[in-house]
C-alpha cells in the first residue's frame, strides 16, 4: 500500500507547496494576523499565502494597512520557503539537527534547486542558504539606513528586513501602504540608494542558484563559466540594457513624463528590471504606454533564471527559442551557444515549456475575460504577471471576483512549479522501482 500511494520528486515539491499555501491562508485568516483584529475571508487570505508562497507579490489587501507584525511576518516567512523550497528547508533543519541526508532527500533536492547532477548538491544547498542570508542581510542593512530617516528605528529596521527578503525572493511584496495604499516604492523613485540596492537583490536573485555556484568556483573569470553560466549572464545583462533603452524612449513622455532627466533614467533601469518576476513598481503601471506594457509583459514573460527564485519561461528557454530560430533560417542542423552545441532534446523541451506556458496564459487570459469586463491589456497584464509570479498589475487585482481569483491563484501556483514540472508531476508514474545508488563514470584502459 506504501509503495502504490508513493509520491515523486515533482509529486512531493507539488504537494509541499500546496500544503505551505494552505497553511498560510489559514494563518493569514486569523484575527491575530490583520491589524482590525477580526477574521478575514478564506479566498482572500488563499490569495495572500499563494501570492507570498509563489513570490509573486499580487495583492487584494494593501500589506501594511491590513496585516498585523504577526500576519506580516507570515507573510515574510511564506515568502522565503517560498523561494528556496520547502526541500531546502528542511534540509536546514536538518543539518541544524545534524540528521544524516539520505539518498532519497538528496534525489528531491537535486530536483527543487534545478541541480544537474546529485553529487555535491547539499553542499549547494549550504552555499545556497548562506549566500541567500549574507545577501538578505546586506540589503537589509543598507535599505534600513535609507528607511530610517523616513520611519525612525525601528520601522526602518523592519522595513528594511522585508523589503530586502521580498526583493531578493522577486516577491514584490511591500510595506509602503504607511505612506500612501497599494503604493510600492513610487514615494522613492527618486532614491538611487533604495532603487539600485532593490535592482541588485532583483538580479542576484533572479539569475539562479547554480549560476551562484559557478560564479564562486571560477572567482569572476568569464572564460571559464560553463555555459549555462554565459548563456544566463549574458541574456539577463542583454534583456535589461535593451529594455532599459526601449522603455525609457517609449515613457519618457508617458509615464515617466513627470520625472527630470536623471530620475527618468532610474526609472527605466528599475522597470526593465522588475518585470524580470519581482513586482515592484517606482512608477504607476496603469499609466504605461501601449508600447511599455507590451515590453513589461514581454519581460515577464521571459522571466528570470532556472534554479532562482524568479518565475517566467526562464532565460535560458528564450535564448534557445531566438537561437533555434535563426539557425533553422540559416538552415543550420546544429545550434551553437559560446562555440557549444546544444542538444536536440534540449531544444525541444525550450518549445514544450513554452508552449505549456502559452496555453496557461491564453486559458487564465480568457477566464478573466468571460467573468469580468476588463480590456485585454489588463486580463493578459494579470495573467501574465501571476503566471510569471512577477506582481505587477494595472490596478485591478482588487477587484477580481472569487473565480478570478482562483484563477489567478493557480496561474501563480504553476508559475511556481514551472508549466513543465506541473505538467510531469501531473503525469508522473508511480515509483516502482527502488532508487538506486548514483552512476559514474570511471576511465577504462
Amino acid at each position: 500500500m506504501q509503495k502504490r500511494f508513493a509520491l515523486g520528486a515533482k509529486q512531493t515539491i507539488a504537494v509541499g507547496f500546496a500544503i505551505i499555501i494552505l497553511v498560510g491562508g489559514i494563518l493569514l485568516m486569523l484575527p491575530i494576523s490583520n491589524r482590525s483584529g477580526e477574521s478575514i475571508p478564506f479566498l482572500n487570505a488563499l490569495f495572500t499565502a499563494a501570492s507570498a508562497t509563489c513570490v509573486t507579490g499580487l495583492v487584494v489587501y494593501d500589506t501594511w494597512s491590513q496585516f498585523s507584525f504577526f500576519g506580516q511576518f507570515v507573510i515574510l516567512i511564506l515568502i522565503q520557503i517560498g523561494a528556496l523550497g520547502f526541500m531546502t528547508i528542511a534540509i536546514l533543519f536538518s543539518m541544524v539537527l545534524r540528521r544524516r541526508i539520505g539518498l532519497k532527500e538528496r534525489t528531491y533536492l537535486m530536483e527543487a534547486v534545478n541541480s544537474m547532477q546529485i553529487s555535491g548538491v547539499v553542499r549547494l544547498v549550504q552555499h545556497i542558504l548562506i549566500g541567500t542570508f549574507i545577501f538578505e542581510g546586506i540589503g537589509a542593512a543598507i535599505l534600513a539606513y535609507s528607511f530610517y530617516p523616513v520611519f525612525g528605528l525601528k520601522k526602518g529596521i523592519w522595513y528594511g528586513i522585508f523589503h530586502s527578503v521580498s526583493a531578493f525572493c522577486n516577491a514584490g511584496f511591500d510595506l509602503m501602504g504607511t505612506l500612501e495604499p497599494y503604493t510600492s516604492l513610487v514615494p522613492f523613485v527618486s532614491d538611487p540608494v533604495v532603487n539600485i540596492t532593490i535592482m541588485a537583490l532583483i538580479v542576484i536573485g533572479g539569475i539562479g542558484f547554480i549560476v551562484w555556484k559557478d560564479i564562486m568556483a571560477h572567482k569572476g573569470h568569464f572564460k571559464q563559466y560553463n555555459l549555462h553560466t554565459k548563456v544566463v549572464l549574458a541574456s539577463t545583462a542583454g534583456l535589461i540594457l535593451v529594455s532599459a533603452v526601449v522603455l525609457f524612449f517609449l515613457e519618457r513622455n508617458h509615464a515617466f513624463s513627470h520625472l527630470n532627466f536623471g530620475d527618468q533614467i532610474l526609472a527605466s533601469f528599475f522597470q526593465a528590471v522588475t518585470p524580470r518576476t519581482a513586482g515592484f513598481n517606482t512608477v504607476d503601471n496603469g499609466a504605461l504606454s501601449e508600447g511599455g506594457s507590451l515590453i513589461t509583459m514581454l519581460l515577464m514573460f521571459i522571466g528570470g533564471g532556472p534554479g532562482s527564485t524568479a518565475g517566467g519561461i526562464k532565460v535560458t528557454t528564450f535564448v534557445l527559442l531566438i537561437t533555434s530560430i535563426i539557425a533553422s533560417s540559416r538552415r543550420q542542423e546544429d545550434i551553437t551557444l559560446f562555440n557549444r552545441r546544444i542538444h536536440e532534446g534540449q531544444v525541444r523541451r525550450a518549445y514544450s515549456n513554452t508552449a505549456l506556458y502559452a496555453l496557461l496564459a491564453f486559458s487564465g487570459c480568457m477566464v478573466l475575460l468571460a467573468m469580468q469586463s476588463f480590456s485585454l491589456k489588463e486580463a493578459l497584464f494579470e495573467t501574465l504577471s501571476a503566471l510569471g509570479t512577477v506582481g505587477l498589475s494595472t490596478g485591478i487585482t482588487r477587484d477580481l471576483n472569487s473565480i478570478s481569483r482562483l484563477a489567478i491563484i493557480l496561474l501563480m501556483y504553476s508559475g511556481r512549479l514551472g508549466s513543465l514540472t506541473l505538467f510531469m508531476a501531473v503525469a508522473e508514474k508511480r515509483q516502482r522501482k527502488p532508487l538506486r545508488d548514483p552512476e559514474e563514470k570511471i576511465i577504462i584502459g
